[in-house]
């Protein structure tokens, strides 16, 4: 245990039971410390916000403490809102996060949350509808959709390579989606661009493409590869998550 973290909290534990404030020689006393470590804890408490020191010496509560609380609570009750929880997600991660789904006939992305550990895709914006066959959100997408159905997009829609490692044939495509449609996670491996991965999952699927949503995330192609069992868990449970906001 840290000692000073423990002497802190019971810091703030004492204080937190004085609506009215609390000096800091009772605050030395009742929490058994010497003068001088009190003053320090208080200082460095204050100085961050988590206490407040009045004209008469008497520490309360700061404002730090009811921020903590309005994130537990909303952390408690979950998000309200399909971008609050890609906000909240971004936020834990690092991962840029994306929604798409099938407009005017054409997987496209229709919200994203930048996360700062994700490298900067320019192209991955809202409205973006090309490269669904190297995108993990593409290939997600393309999986809801009959095999002639699929052909028949793909064939309108060409194959056009944006890495050495994207899958520029119907055959190839066919089997990479058989492959990841196993686990119901969908990725692609620096396909779409040179040290990037990208997982999807499909939120909702539904009897017409236009009801078909997918969630999925971006992140450094180093990390997709080290963190792939528990990235699938993740968007698994984001899926189910997701599902009741959309």
């Amino acid at each position: 245990m840290i000692q000073s973290v423990q002497r802190a909290l019971r810091i703030m534990e004492l204080v937190g039971r004085h609506a009215d404030g609390v000096t800091a020689p009772r605050i030395a006393f009742e929490c058994g410390l010497n003068r001088a470590t009190a003053y320090n804890l208080l200082r460095t408490l204050v100085y961050e916000h988590y206490l407040r020191r009045d004209e008469n010496g008497r520490y309360t509560l700061g404002l730090e403490v009811s921020d903590r609380y309005s994130e537990l609570t909303r952390a408690i009750a979950g998000p309200s809102t399909c971008g609050e929880f890609m906000r909240r997600m971004s936020t834990e991660t690092g991962y840029s996060t994306f929604i798409a789904r099938f407009v005017e006939g054409r997987p496209a992305v229709t919200d994203v949350i930048e996360g700062h550990r994700s490298p900067h895709v320019e192209e991955l914006i809202v409205g973006f509808d090309d490269g669904a066959h190297a995108t993990a959100l593409g290939k997600a997408l393309l999986a809801t959709l009959q095999p002639h159905d699929r052909a028949r997009f793909l064939k309108s829609a060409g194959m056009r390579p944006f890495t050495r490692r994207t899958l520029i044939e119907p055959d190839a495509l066919e089997y990479d989606l058989a492959v990841y449609g196993e686990s119901g996670v969908y990725a692609e491996m620096g396909q779409f661009r040179d040290g990037v991965g990208c997982a999807g999952v499909i939120v909702r699927e539904g009897d017409s493409p236009n009801e078909r949503i997918v969630f999925a995330v971006a992140l450094p192609l180093e990390e997709i590869h080290t963190s792939w069992p528990a990235l699938t868990g993740r968007l698994r449970d984001a899926a189910v998550e997701l599902e009741p906001l959309l």
